[in-house]
Protein backbone atom coordinates (compact mmCIF):
# COMPACT_ATOMS: atom_id res chain seq x y z
CA UNK A 1 0.00 0.00 0.00
CA UNK A 2 1.04 3.51 -0.86
CA UNK A 3 2.32 5.75 1.76
CA UNK A 4 0.99 8.87 -0.04
CA UNK A 5 3.13 11.04 2.72
CA UNK A 6 6.67 9.36 1.42
CA UNK A 7 7.86 10.69 -1.57
CA UNK A 8 7.76 9.20 -5.01
CA UNK A 9 10.28 6.89 -5.61
CA UNK A 10 11.43 7.63 -9.30
CA UNK A 11 13.15 4.20 -9.69
CA UNK A 12 10.08 2.26 -8.65
CA UNK A 13 7.94 3.82 -10.62
CA UNK A 14 10.40 3.27 -14.03
CA UNK A 15 9.86 -0.19 -13.08
CA UNK A 16 6.11 0.17 -12.84
CA UNK A 17 5.92 2.49 -15.76
CA UNK A 18 7.88 0.20 -18.04
CA UNK A 19 5.49 -2.99 -17.42
CA UNK A 20 2.55 -0.92 -18.34
CA UNK A 21 4.22 -0.39 -21.47
CA UNK A 22 4.32 -3.64 -22.43
CA UNK A 23 1.23 -4.49 -21.52
CA UNK A 24 -0.11 -1.39 -23.39
CA UNK A 25 1.49 -2.37 -26.50
CA UNK A 26 0.05 -5.87 -26.44
CA UNK A 27 -3.51 -4.48 -25.77
CA UNK A 28 -2.61 -2.02 -29.31
CA UNK A 29 -1.27 -5.22 -30.63
CA UNK A 30 -4.38 -7.75 -30.29
CA UNK A 31 -6.43 -7.52 -33.42
CA UNK A 32 -10.12 -7.02 -32.48
CA UNK A 33 -13.20 -8.52 -33.16
CA UNK A 34 -15.46 -7.83 -35.84
CA UNK A 35 -17.74 -5.80 -34.25
CA UNK A 36 -19.22 -2.31 -34.97
CA UNK A 37 -19.49 0.10 -31.98
CA UNK A 38 -22.72 1.05 -30.44
CA UNK A 39 -23.15 5.43 -31.53
CA UNK A 40 -24.85 7.13 -28.77
CA UNK A 41 -27.92 8.79 -29.81
CA UNK A 42 -28.10 12.61 -30.68
CA UNK A 43 -30.72 13.18 -27.77
CA UNK A 44 -28.33 14.22 -24.83
CA UNK A 45 -30.20 13.18 -22.35
CA UNK A 46 -29.94 9.68 -23.74
CA UNK A 47 -27.49 7.48 -23.09
CA UNK A 48 -26.20 3.94 -24.99
CA UNK A 49 -27.22 1.03 -22.90
CA UNK A 50 -24.66 -0.63 -20.33
CA UNK A 51 -22.17 -2.41 -22.23
CA UNK A 52 -22.42 -6.56 -22.03
CA UNK A 53 -18.91 -8.34 -21.23
CA UNK A 54 -17.66 -10.47 -24.78
CA UNK A 55 -17.74 -13.77 -24.57
CA UNK A 56 -14.10 -14.48 -23.62
CA UNK A 57 -13.67 -16.82 -26.60
CA UNK A 58 -13.43 -13.68 -28.58
CA UNK A 59 -10.80 -11.44 -29.66
CA UNK A 60 -12.76 -8.34 -27.29
CA UNK A 61 -12.56 -11.15 -24.48
CA UNK A 62 -9.21 -11.47 -24.60
CA UNK A 63 -8.84 -7.78 -24.47
CA UNK A 64 -11.10 -7.57 -21.35
CA UNK A 65 -9.26 -10.13 -19.90
CA UNK A 66 -5.86 -8.85 -20.29
CA UNK A 67 -6.78 -5.20 -19.08
CA UNK A 68 -8.49 -7.36 -15.97
CA UNK A 69 -5.29 -8.24 -15.31
CA UNK A 70 -3.58 -5.55 -15.45
CA UNK A 71 -6.64 -3.79 -12.94
CA UNK A 72 -5.73 -6.42 -10.91
CA UNK A 73 -1.93 -5.48 -10.45
CA UNK A 74 -2.76 -1.36 -10.33
CA UNK A 75 -4.65 -2.19 -7.31
CA UNK A 76 -1.56 -3.84 -5.56
CA UNK A 77 0.48 -0.83 -7.33
CA UNK A 78 2.57 1.14 -4.78
CA UNK A 79 1.35 4.16 -6.63
CA UNK A 80 -2.60 3.60 -6.33
CA UNK A 81 -3.56 6.24 -4.21
CA UNK A 82 -5.44 4.58 -1.65
CA UNK A 83 -8.34 7.42 -0.11
CA UNK A 84 -11.46 6.58 0.45
CA UNK A 85 -12.81 10.01 0.50
CA UNK A 86 -11.22 11.04 -2.89
CA UNK A 87 -12.42 7.88 -4.76
CA UNK A 88 -15.52 8.11 -3.68
CA UNK A 89 -15.60 12.00 -5.13
CA UNK A 90 -13.89 10.97 -8.05
CA UNK A 91 -16.56 7.76 -8.72
CA UNK A 92 -19.82 10.10 -8.01
CA UNK A 93 -18.17 12.40 -10.42
CA UNK A 94 -18.60 9.21 -12.76
CA UNK A 95 -22.10 8.60 -11.85
CA UNK A 96 -23.14 12.02 -12.19
CA UNK A 97 -21.56 12.06 -15.86
CA UNK A 98 -22.48 8.20 -16.95
CA UNK A 99 -25.55 7.93 -15.51
CA UNK A 100 -25.97 3.86 -15.07
CA UNK A 101 -22.49 3.29 -16.93
CA UNK A 102 -20.92 4.40 -13.35
CA UNK A 103 -22.06 1.26 -12.23
CA UNK A 104 -19.11 -0.66 -14.79
CA UNK A 105 -16.62 2.27 -14.34
CA UNK A 106 -13.76 1.62 -11.74
CA UNK A 107 -11.56 4.46 -10.82
CA UNK A 108 -8.17 4.63 -10.04
CA UNK A 109 -5.83 7.77 -8.94
CA UNK A 110 -2.35 6.44 -10.05
CA UNK A 111 0.47 9.07 -8.09
CA UNK A 112 2.16 10.30 -11.31
CA UNK A 113 3.01 13.89 -11.78
CA UNK A 114 2.00 14.00 -15.61
CA UNK A 115 -1.87 15.50 -16.88
CA UNK A 116 -3.21 12.32 -17.93
CA UNK A 117 -6.33 10.16 -17.35
CA UNK A 118 -7.68 6.66 -19.44
CA UNK A 119 -10.40 5.09 -19.94
CA UNK A 120 -10.08 0.84 -20.75
CA UNK A 121 -12.69 -1.05 -22.60
CA UNK A 122 -12.93 -3.04 -19.91
CA UNK A 123 -14.44 -0.12 -17.81
CA UNK A 124 -10.75 0.73 -15.81
CA UNK A 125 -10.43 4.35 -15.39
CA UNK A 126 -7.57 5.97 -14.00
CA UNK A 127 -6.62 9.46 -13.06
CA UNK A 128 -3.45 10.44 -12.83
CA UNK A 129 -2.34 13.11 -9.97
CA UNK A 130 -0.64 15.18 -12.02
CA UNK A 131 -3.93 16.29 -13.93
CA UNK A 132 -5.74 16.56 -10.24
CA UNK A 133 -2.86 18.81 -9.63
CA UNK A 134 -3.63 21.33 -12.52
CA UNK A 135 -7.23 21.25 -12.96
CA UNK A 136 -8.62 24.53 -11.38
CA UNK A 137 -12.14 23.22 -10.28
CA UNK A 138 -14.67 20.20 -10.45
CA UNK A 139 -15.82 21.56 -13.83
CA UNK A 140 -12.27 21.26 -15.49
CA UNK A 141 -11.89 17.61 -13.74
CA UNK A 142 -15.44 16.49 -15.67
CA UNK A 143 -14.50 17.62 -18.56
CA UNK A 144 -11.69 15.30 -18.94
CA UNK A 145 -13.64 12.83 -17.15
CA UNK A 146 -16.48 13.02 -19.33
CA UNK A 147 -13.96 13.15 -22.57
CA UNK A 148 -12.98 9.95 -21.49
CA UNK A 149 -16.29 8.73 -20.44
CA UNK A 150 -17.15 9.06 -24.07
CA UNK A 151 -14.66 6.86 -25.53
CA UNK A 152 -15.90 4.21 -23.35
CA UNK A 153 -19.42 4.66 -24.02
CA UNK A 154 -18.92 4.79 -27.41
CA UNK A 155 -16.39 2.00 -27.66
CA UNK A 156 -13.62 3.96 -29.88
CA UNK A 157 -11.16 1.59 -28.64
CA UNK A 158 -12.73 -1.19 -30.26
CA UNK A 159 -12.79 0.68 -33.92
CA UNK A 160 -9.12 1.89 -33.00
CA UNK A 161 -8.08 -1.52 -32.91
CA UNK A 162 -10.28 -2.91 -35.82
CA UNK A 163 -7.79 -0.11 -38.20
CA UNK A 164 -4.44 -2.45 -38.31
CA UNK A 165 -2.86 1.04 -39.24
CA UNK A 166 -3.24 2.06 -35.22
CA UNK A 167 -0.81 -1.08 -34.83
CA UNK A 168 1.92 0.07 -37.04
CA UNK A 169 1.60 3.70 -35.80
CA UNK A 170 2.21 2.26 -32.11
CA UNK A 171 5.38 0.60 -33.59
CA UNK A 172 6.72 3.89 -34.55
CA UNK A 173 5.90 5.36 -31.77
CA UNK A 174 8.08 3.49 -29.48
CA UNK A 175 10.98 3.29 -31.82
CA UNK A 176 10.36 6.98 -31.63
CA UNK A 177 10.54 7.31 -28.05
CA UNK A 178 12.41 4.03 -26.63
CA UNK A 179 11.14 2.71 -23.75
CA UNK A 180 11.86 5.39 -21.01
CA UNK A 181 10.28 7.84 -23.90
CA UNK A 182 7.44 5.80 -24.22
CA UNK A 183 6.95 5.75 -20.54
CA UNK A 184 6.25 9.89 -20.14
CA UNK A 185 3.86 9.32 -22.58
CA UNK A 186 1.95 6.57 -20.80
CA UNK A 187 -1.64 8.45 -20.67
CA UNK A 188 -0.84 8.97 -24.62
CA UNK A 189 -0.30 5.60 -25.52
CA UNK A 190 -4.01 4.47 -23.85
CA UNK A 191 -5.77 6.99 -24.42
CA UNK A 192 -4.57 10.35 -26.98
CA UNK A 193 -2.34 8.21 -29.05
CA UNK A 194 -4.66 5.37 -29.38
CA UNK A 195 -7.62 6.90 -30.81
CA UNK A 196 -7.99 9.19 -34.04
CA UNK A 197 -8.48 12.47 -34.62
CA UNK A 198 -12.45 11.70 -35.75
CA UNK A 199 -12.61 9.55 -32.48
CA UNK A 200 -11.48 13.02 -30.28
CA UNK A 201 -13.54 15.66 -32.25
CA UNK A 202 -16.51 12.77 -31.60
CA UNK A 203 -15.57 12.26 -27.21
CA UNK A 204 -15.56 15.89 -27.52
CA UNK A 205 -18.64 16.04 -28.57
CA UNK A 206 -20.33 13.56 -26.09
CA UNK A 207 -18.04 14.73 -23.16
CA UNK A 208 -19.67 18.25 -23.60
CA UNK A 209 -23.27 16.49 -23.77
CA UNK A 210 -22.45 14.69 -20.78
CA UNK A 211 -20.90 18.09 -18.92
CA UNK A 212 -23.77 19.73 -19.77
CA UNK A 213 -26.57 16.72 -18.85
CA UNK A 214 -24.41 16.75 -15.25
CA UNK A 215 -25.22 20.65 -14.91
CA UNK A 216 -21.36 21.67 -15.14
CA UNK A 217 -19.93 24.54 -16.68
CA UNK A 218 -19.06 23.68 -20.00
CA UNK A 219 -16.94 26.53 -20.64
CA UNK A 220 -14.53 25.08 -18.38
CA UNK A 221 -13.56 22.43 -20.94
CA UNK A 222 -11.83 24.64 -23.54
CA UNK A 223 -9.96 26.19 -20.77
CA UNK A 224 -8.41 22.74 -19.65
CA UNK A 225 -6.18 22.45 -22.91
CA UNK A 226 -5.44 26.03 -22.91
CA UNK A 227 -3.61 25.39 -19.52
CA UNK A 228 -1.65 22.40 -20.33
CA UNK A 229 -0.76 24.71 -23.87
CA UNK A 230 0.32 27.36 -21.52
CA UNK A 231 2.75 24.63 -19.47
CA UNK A 232 4.15 22.86 -23.00
CA UNK A 233 4.81 26.24 -24.75
CA UNK A 234 7.72 27.68 -22.18
CA UNK A 235 9.77 25.06 -23.17
CA UNK A 236 8.27 23.54 -26.90
CA UNK A 237 7.65 27.19 -28.04
CA UNK A 238 4.40 28.67 -29.80
CA UNK A 239 4.01 25.85 -32.20
CA UNK A 240 4.59 23.16 -29.77
CA UNK A 241 0.36 22.38 -30.19
CA UNK A 242 0.79 21.38 -33.43
CA UNK A 243 4.24 19.34 -32.92
CA UNK A 244 3.75 17.50 -29.43
CA UNK A 245 3.10 13.75 -29.60
CA UNK A 246 0.24 15.01 -26.78
CA UNK A 247 -1.90 16.95 -29.23
CA UNK A 248 -0.66 14.58 -32.51
CA UNK A 249 -4.14 13.33 -32.76
CA UNK A 250 -6.21 15.73 -31.13
CA UNK A 251 -8.08 18.73 -33.61
CA UNK A 252 -5.92 22.18 -33.35
CA UNK A 253 -5.68 23.56 -29.85
CA UNK A 254 -6.74 26.78 -31.27
CA UNK A 255 -9.70 24.98 -32.82
CA UNK A 256 -10.39 22.84 -30.08
CA UNK A 257 -11.02 25.81 -27.86
CA UNK A 258 -12.90 27.32 -30.22
CA UNK A 259 -15.55 24.36 -30.73
CA UNK A 260 -16.06 23.65 -27.52
CA UNK A 261 -16.50 27.21 -26.06
CA UNK A 262 -19.65 27.21 -28.85
CA UNK A 263 -20.71 23.48 -27.90
CA UNK A 264 -20.86 24.78 -24.18
CA UNK A 265 -23.03 27.98 -25.19
CA UNK A 266 -23.00 30.76 -22.71
CA UNK A 267 -21.48 30.66 -19.12
CA UNK A 268 -23.46 28.35 -16.99
CA UNK A 269 -23.33 25.32 -14.53
CA UNK A 270 -21.53 24.44 -11.72
CA UNK A 271 -17.70 24.54 -11.03
CA UNK A 272 -17.04 23.20 -8.24
CA UNK A 273 -13.66 25.11 -6.72
CA UNK A 274 -14.35 24.89 -2.43
CA UNK A 275 -15.19 21.14 -3.02
CA UNK A 276 -12.33 19.98 -5.38
CA UNK A 277 -9.62 21.66 -2.91
CA UNK A 278 -11.34 20.35 0.04
CA UNK A 279 -10.73 16.63 -1.36
CA UNK A 280 -7.62 17.28 -2.58
CA UNK A 281 -6.03 18.83 0.04
CA UNK A 282 -4.90 16.17 2.28
CA UNK A 283 -2.26 15.10 -0.98
CA UNK A 284 -1.79 18.68 -2.73
CA UNK A 285 1.61 19.03 -0.79
CA UNK A 286 3.19 15.85 -1.81
CA UNK A 287 1.72 15.73 -4.83
CA UNK A 288 3.07 19.23 -5.74
CA UNK A 289 6.59 18.20 -4.44
CA UNK A 290 6.61 14.93 -7.19
CA UNK A 291 5.53 17.95 -9.69
CA UNK A 292 9.15 19.65 -8.52
CA UNK A 293 11.09 16.57 -8.98
CA UNK A 294 9.70 16.38 -12.13
CA UNK A 295 12.73 18.52 -13.22
CA UNK A 296 10.99 20.56 -15.63
CA UNK A 297 11.22 23.72 -14.00
CA UNK A 298 10.08 26.56 -16.34
CA UNK A 299 6.82 24.28 -16.83
CA UNK A 300 6.01 23.59 -13.15
CA UNK A 301 6.86 27.78 -12.97
CA UNK A 302 4.02 28.18 -15.48
CA UNK A 303 1.64 26.11 -13.92
CA UNK A 304 2.66 27.52 -9.66
CA UNK A 305 1.99 31.19 -11.76
CA UNK A 306 -1.80 30.33 -13.39
CA UNK A 307 -2.31 28.66 -9.42
CA UNK A 308 -1.33 31.59 -7.20
CA UNK A 309 -2.77 33.76 -9.59
CA UNK A 310 -6.51 32.44 -7.98
CA UNK A 311 -5.03 31.27 -4.83
CA UNK A 312 -2.32 34.30 -4.19
CA UNK A 313 -1.69 33.47 -0.33
CA UNK A 314 -1.72 29.48 -0.64
CA UNK A 315 0.94 28.90 1.42
CA UNK A 316 2.02 25.47 -0.02
CA UNK A 317 2.03 26.99 -3.65
CA UNK A 318 4.60 29.80 -2.51
CA UNK A 319 6.51 27.20 -1.18
CA UNK A 320 6.59 25.31 -4.55
CA UNK A 321 7.35 28.43 -6.51
CA UNK A 322 9.92 28.99 -3.94
CA UNK A 323 11.57 26.05 -4.17
CA UNK A 324 11.79 25.77 -8.01
CA UNK A 325 13.68 29.08 -7.62
CA UNK A 326 16.21 27.95 -5.51
CA UNK A 327 16.54 24.77 -7.14
CA UNK A 328 16.80 26.20 -10.74
CA UNK A 329 19.61 28.74 -8.98
CA UNK A 330 19.41 31.56 -12.22
CA UNK A 331 19.74 35.24 -12.60
CA UNK A 332 17.45 36.16 -9.46
CA UNK A 333 16.19 33.28 -8.81
CA UNK A 334 17.52 33.41 -4.70
CA UNK A 335 15.95 36.87 -4.31
CA UNK A 336 12.53 35.34 -5.60
CA UNK A 337 12.61 32.15 -3.63
CA UNK A 338 14.01 34.03 -0.33
CA UNK A 339 10.77 36.72 -1.68
CA UNK A 340 8.04 33.71 -1.86
CA UNK A 341 9.61 31.40 0.87
CA UNK A 342 9.58 34.52 3.56
CA UNK A 343 5.80 35.40 2.76
CA UNK A 344 4.89 31.78 3.48
CA UNK A 345 6.47 31.51 6.27
CA UNK A 346 4.20 34.70 7.31
CA UNK A 347 1.01 32.75 6.92
CA UNK A 348 -0.70 30.96 9.74
CA UNK A 349 -0.96 27.75 7.93
CA UNK A 350 2.70 27.51 7.02
CA UNK A 351 3.85 23.87 6.36
CA UNK A 352 7.00 23.28 8.13
CA UNK A 353 8.79 22.65 5.11
CA UNK A 354 8.93 26.35 4.58
CA UNK A 355 11.33 27.28 6.87
CA UNK A 356 13.97 24.62 5.74
CA UNK A 357 13.88 26.07 2.09
CA UNK A 358 14.75 29.30 3.99
CA UNK A 359 17.55 27.68 5.77
CA UNK A 360 18.99 26.90 2.77
CA UNK A 361 18.16 30.40 0.81
CA UNK A 362 19.86 31.50 3.57
CA UNK A 363 22.81 29.37 3.59
CA UNK A 364 23.24 30.07 -0.23
CA UNK A 365 23.44 33.92 0.41
CA UNK A 366 25.75 33.25 3.44
CA UNK A 367 23.64 34.74 6.23
CA UNK A 368 24.57 32.05 9.00
CA UNK A 369 22.76 33.70 11.44
CA UNK A 370 19.27 33.22 9.12
CA UNK A 371 20.32 29.92 8.49
CA UNK A 372 20.23 28.62 11.88
CA UNK A 373 17.10 30.41 12.86
CA UNK A 374 15.10 28.87 10.20
CA UNK A 375 16.83 25.86 10.80
CA UNK A 376 16.18 25.30 14.14
CA UNK A 377 12.40 26.28 13.44
CA UNK A 378 12.28 23.38 11.16
CA UNK A 379 13.59 21.02 13.46
CA UNK A 380 11.27 22.75 16.33
CA UNK A 381 8.60 21.93 14.57
CA UNK A 382 9.40 18.57 12.75
CA UNK A 383 11.35 17.06 15.39
CA UNK A 384 10.94 13.73 13.76
CA UNK A 385 11.85 14.40 10.06
CA UNK A 386 13.07 11.89 8.32
CA UNK A 387 16.44 14.16 7.37
CA UNK A 388 16.43 15.82 11.07
CA UNK A 389 19.75 14.33 11.30
CA UNK A 390 21.20 16.29 8.35
CA UNK A 391 19.67 19.12 9.52
CA UNK A 392 21.71 18.73 12.80
CA UNK A 393 24.88 18.31 10.78
CA UNK A 394 24.29 21.69 8.74
CA UNK A 395 23.84 23.60 11.99
CA UNK A 396 27.11 22.31 13.37
CA UNK A 397 28.48 23.27 10.77
CA UNK A 398 27.33 26.83 10.81
CA UNK A 399 27.66 26.94 14.14
CA UNK A 400 31.17 26.06 13.84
Amino acid sequence: MQDDSQPLNRRAWLRAGCAQCVALAAWVGTPAAAQTATPVASDPAALPPRLARPAPNTDEGGIWAMMDREEARLRRSPFAVRDKALNTFLSDMVCRLGGEHCADVRVHVVRTPLFNATMSPNGMMQIWTGLLLRVENEAQLAAVVGHELAHYLERHALEQLQDAKSRSAFAQFIGMFGAVGALAQLGLLAGAFAFSREHETRADRLGMQLMKRASYDGQEAAKVWDNLLGELKVTGGEEVGSRSPMFATHPAVAERRNTLMAMAGGASGERGVATLRSVLAPHRQNWLQDEIKRGQYEESLVLFDRLLGQHHTDAALLLSRGEVFRLRAGTDDLPRALQDLSAAAAMPDVPPEVHRSLAFVHRQREDKAAAIASFERYLQLLPQAVDAPLIERYLSELKT
